[in-house]
């Protein structure tokens, strides 16, 4: 069975010899000349903020760490990353086209659940009561706190693919295991976001649903000069895509996949980046505590379920290639015998009688 990841039976990528050697200075020199390209574009059209952008400068990144690599190896990058990107475009098309089946929008239910959890009150109303003011001016002087919580929430777009990135420089055969999660997780949530399409607290909130919330997502940066673009994937919004959460979904996923592969007493430390995430898309209107839990959830279902079918494959591919080996093995000690008895008669001695 063909891997829609790499298109081989064996789910490896195509070509995992390891690439020459590259001169310091010459990755030195390439990779300040990719930074500054990279800061000479934030400056001028904003931080790369689509899949398909963000993964272009990766390639860049690569190319300059691998600034001494024949021009036959240049294109590696791009041989092994085509199958994951079209599937998670694929995702973002048809994300953009959930909302449009029919399926009525859920509005009431997540309040009474997130009121439950609160004990009482939303979580999103209290946050922006206590960290923005009453009423919340969405316009207003963003405070420090403000700028911390717009940043978490720009990570999403970025924190992924940079991991995906390093991995691929460093080992990809676990790059491979992590857009394995990546993909599923998304095409898991985007299933849900068919099923299920749910109004978020600000659009609540507009339907009279909840007391006034502002979307202040992207508040902090607002002083700042910084501004996330878009390069290739433009447009295809889905404004009800909020359960479960795959901005909380995909900080948890790079928490677990890491927790599982670092030793550190420290690694626990990780598990801050997705619970200030969840508080992020909570204080800015975007979620509700619920889709976050939903998110979480779902990212660990994706990694348990993950690391069991690879045992399960690599279990399945280990006993048949002992399988094939043994077989290899009789054949040989078959023709080995059979050599030895013609040899045998061919000397006038006669072959030994089966027993």
């Amino acid at each position: 069975m063909r891997s829609p990841l790499t298109g081989r039976t064996d789910g490896l990528p195509r070509d995992l010899a390891p690439f020459p050697p590259t001169r310091p200075v010459a990755r030195a020199r390439a990779l300040a000349a990719v930074a500054a390209l990279l800061a000479v574009w934030v400056a001028l059209v904003g931080i790369p903020n689509d899949t398909v952008g963000v993964a272009l400068w990766l390639w860049l990144v690569a190319l300059a760490w691998h600034a001494d690599a024949p021009p036959a190896r240049r294109w590696d990058f791009a041989r092994d990353w085509w199958r994951p990107m079209l599937l998670l475009v694929v995702y973002w098309l048809l994300r953009g086209l959930a909302d449009q089946t029919g399926v009525p929008v859920h509005v009431e239910t997540p309040v009474r659940l997130d009121a439950w959890l609160g004990g009482g009150t939303v979580p999103t109303v209290w946050l922006q009561r206590e960290l923005c003011g009453v009423p919340c001016d969405p316009d207003g002087a963003p405070r420090w706190w403000d700028v911390a919580l717009t940043t978490v929430y720009a990570s999403h777009f970025l924190v992924a693919l940079v991991l995906a990135g390093v991995l691929w420089l460093r080992d990809r055969v676990v790059w491979l295991a992590w857009m394995r999660r990546l993909v599923v997780l998304n095409l898991c949530g985007l299933v849900v976001y068919v099923l299920y399409p749910m109004a978020p607290p600000w659009m609540a909130a507009d339907l009279g649903a909840l007391p006034p919330v502002e979307r202040i997502s992207g508040r902090g940066w607002s002083e700042l000069g910084l501004h996330r673009q878009s390069m290739v994937l433009l447009g295809m919004s889905n404004k009800v895509a909020a359960m479960p959460s795959l901005h909380a979904g995909t900080a948890f996923l790079v928490a677990f996949f890491a927790l599982g592969r670092l030793r550190s007493r420290w690694r626990w430390l990780l598990l801050a980046y997705p619970l200030a995430m969840c508080v992020t898309l909570v204080h800015g209107g975007e979620h509700y505590v619920v889709d976050t839990l939903a998110g979480a959830a779902l990212a660990l279902a994706v990694a348990v379920g993950c690391s069991v079918w690879e045992r399960r494959t690599a279990a399945r591919d280990s006993a048949r290639d002992s399988a094939h080996d043994s077989a290899r093995d009789s054949a040989h000690d078959s023709a080995h015998d059979s050599a030895h008895d013609s040899e045998g008669l061919s000397r006038g001695r006669p072959a030994p009688s089966a027993p």
